[in-house]
């Protein structure tokens, strides 16, 4: 269960949508979410990555690597 304070103009701005559309407003909110959360993942490791690598925890990987083994490694 999550409980999401947002700012008036948002809130109005759902709550049309969701009468337009006929959807609820859990319905959108959940979908932004979705949306976003592997972005927010994929940035917050990134960061976590450069951090390690500044800290001389990881070495960087060479871009010839890169390219000759694909980026699911």
């Amino acid at each position: 269960m999550l409980a999401i304070r947002l700012p008036p103009e948002i809130e109005a701005r759902l709550e049309k949508l969701a009468k337009a559309t006929g959807r609820s407003k859990t319905y959108y909110a959940r979908e932004a979410i979705e949306e976003h959360l592997a972005d927010l993942e994929d940035i917050y490791l990134a960061e976590k990555r450069l951090e390690d690598h500044r800290a001389g925890q990881v070495r960087p990987i060479p871009l010839k690597d890169v390219l000759k083994h694909g980026m699911e490694d």
